[in-house]
């Protein structure tokens, strides 16, 4: 089992995640090698929450033209995971 920090890169705060709160789903940008389990493991020691269901989708990296050089920036691996009712996560609340 990898460790906590090396699986959850960060939450991404972004209009789909915010309006995933409503449905009690977070929305994780993780690492690309993690599984649904690894995740689930992750984010139930991390935040001590109970996970129900983790979704798991990989972006490709767009292509950049810098001038006459092209670029690639890298793939990378997003996570929707839904918390038990009654359980949430709070990032930034009432800032």
């Amino acid at each position: 089992m990898k460790e906590l920090h090396k699986i959850l890169h960060s939450p991404m705060i972004t209009e789909k995640g915010t309006s995933l709160k409503e449905d009690n789903q977070v929305l994780f940008k993780v690492d690309c090698s993690a599984n649904k389990l690894e995740i689930k493991y992750a984010i139930e020691k991390a935040f001590k929450v109970k996970v129900l269901d983790v979704r798991t989708m990989r972006v490709k990296g767009k292509t950049k033209r810098y001038g006459r050089y092209i670029g690639k920036k890298s793939d990378w691996k997003k996570a929707i995971v839904t918390l038990a009712q009654g359980n949430n996560i709070e990032f930034f609340e009432g800032v």
